[in-house]
């Protein structure tokens, strides 16, 4: 073997040490703060969050349209099955990738995005977030995150199943108004509450009416199959897009599905409630001729008030009823509220009935106010609990950052874990109502009765089951068509 002179082996020596200190220098360069690379205000690659927007028309324009405003999230993808709902968002998105089917967007794309935004009616909500979820992304999820139980059940599993963060669109649950009633309560303020009262003027879309007979043409811009998605295959009938599918039970949850999830948000928070032990309800009918009331399955009553208990907290001193009202009815005003003072914003309101006090706020859980009114000029309690960037409306830059940030590493004001047990309850609810509007022919054949508007259905929450009016367990999980699949 030919021997190395000791020149040759110092040459060799000097040159790595060279390398190794110009690698050292060039990463000491590197290491410099990214706005310095890129100029002021630059945010690099690796801290920007890629998205893919499914349902991207109406309230799924402005999801995105928030994301976008955040300064870190880019909007690569997008998906509707109506070209004119989509419309919008493709001209704020021009460079936007545009598809039909989620499926196939999926299936060629998912390895260029991080993230999925699903704005799709409620029936789809589902198939949609787990679809994204087995593919690793995170995912917001409009509100209510489900159309049934047991699939909220399933995507609470599935986000730490995953490890994704994933947030609903209740953006009120990111607003200062939840923070400050949530601080009130926690100083004892009001003493124990044992009641809470809601309610809403929605429906503001037709219910408690046929099925429409006529069957017009699909207009040529909507693909009426993949928008059924999930829902049995029916006719396409006019008049149910943009927002009126809302009203109709294979494809929306009724005004509790609208507002619920904003309203009932703050006493689930503040009062530390999960899973109900029991709820009834009572509903509006309509009557098409003199002693003859309507009945129509397929949509959700004109009215309805539902009633939930849930079981003692560690926040509560004993268990807490809650009623929800909606369809123009509300509560009784109380009588700390001046005759002229407004009750809630008008038209939604939450009341916290406690052992010393009541606190109230409008819809969103904004403007919080003690009763009387005058007690808010007495009473001064210390912040306990941070506030949102941006309050309501940063709850969009919440979790383009909690993505940017990963599972785990940041607290976000409405994840799975605690979106979950809040749509369970709303669902819960429309179990309920359901039940009370659902007819049984009498024996004699002349008219029908009500059973389940004259009790207290029972719910065992481990199971997800009404124990003792099977009738309304066929809506805890229902029947996908054919060809559909949570993939669970």
């Amino acid at each position: 073997m030919e021997k190395k002179s000791i020149t040759s082996e110092k040459s060799t020596a000097s040159r790595r040490d060279f390398v190794k200190a110009a690698a050292m220098t060039a990463a000491g360069f590197m290491i410099v703060p990214r706005h310095v690379l890129g100029g002021k205000g630059f945010i690099a690659p690796s801290d920007r969050l890629t998205i893919a927007g499914v349902g991207v028309g109406g309230k799924g324009t402005s999801d995105l349209s928030h994301f976008f405003q955040s300064g870190k999230a880019d909007i690569a993808y997008l998906c509707d099955v109506d070209d004119r709902r989509a419309a919008t968002s493709r001209t704020n998105f021009p460079k936007a990738k545009y598809y039909k089917d989620f499926r196939e967007m999926f299936e060629k794309e998912s390895k260029n995005f991080d993230a999925v935004s699903v704005s799709t009616p409620d029936h789809t909500h589902a198939v949609v977030a787990m679809a994204a979820m087995q593919l690793g992304k995170h995912v917001y999820v409009q509100k209510p995150m489900t159309h049934d139980i047991y699939e909220a059940r399933k995507l609470t599993e599935a986000a730490a199943k995953y490890k994704v963060v994933t947030q609903m669109g209740n953006q009120g649950s990111s607003g200062d108004g939840v923070r400050t009633l949530h601080e009130w309560y926690d100083a004892g303020i009001i003493g124990d509450v044992d009641t809470v009262y809601i309610w809403t003027n929605r429906p503001i879309w037709p219910q408690g009416i046929p099925w429409p007979s006529e069957k017009p043409p699909v207009p040529k811009e909507l693909d009426w199959d993949l928008w059924l998605g999930t829902a049995p295959k029916k006719d396409y009938v006019e008049n149910l897009i943009p927002g009126s599918w809302r009203g109709w039970w294979d494809y929306g949850t009724g005004a509790l599905g609208d507002l619920g999830c904003h309203l009932m948000e703050a006493p689930f928070r503040v009062l530390g409630l999960k899973y109900a032990t029991d709820m009834q309800a009572s509903v509006g009918s309509v009557f098409t001729a003199f002693g003859k009331r309507g009945i129509f399955p397929d949509s959700c009553p004109p009215s309805s008030h539902a009633t939930l208990t849930f079981p003692k907290t560690p926040k509560t001193k004993g268990p807490v009823t809650m009623h929800w009202m909606d369809g123009g009815i509300k509560p009784e005003r109380p009588e700390e509220l001046g005759a002229n003072e407004l009750f809630g914003d008008g038209n939604s309101g939450i009341l916290f009935v406690g052992s010393k006090g009541k606190m109230m706020a409008s819809e969103y859980a904004a403007n919080p106010r003690l009763l009387p009114l005058s007690k808010m000029q007495e009473v001064k309690v210390k912040q306990k609990f941070a506030r949102v960037p941006g309050s309501a409306d940063g709850h969009y830059a919440q979790w383009v950052e909690g993505c940017i940030a990963g599972y785990g590493k940041m607290e976000l004001s409405s994840p799975f874990e605690l979106a979950g047990p809040l749509t369970e309850a709303i669902l819960g609810a429309n179990l309920a109502i359901r039940g009370a509007d659902m007819p049984k022919a009498r024996e004699d054949g002349k008219g029908f009765t009500y059973p389940g508007s004259n009790m207290k259905m029972l719910w065992d929450a481990q199971n997800m089951k009404v124990t003792n009016f099977d009738e309304v367990n066929q809506f805890v999980r229902r029947n996908y068509r054919d060809g559909w699949s949570l993939g669970v």
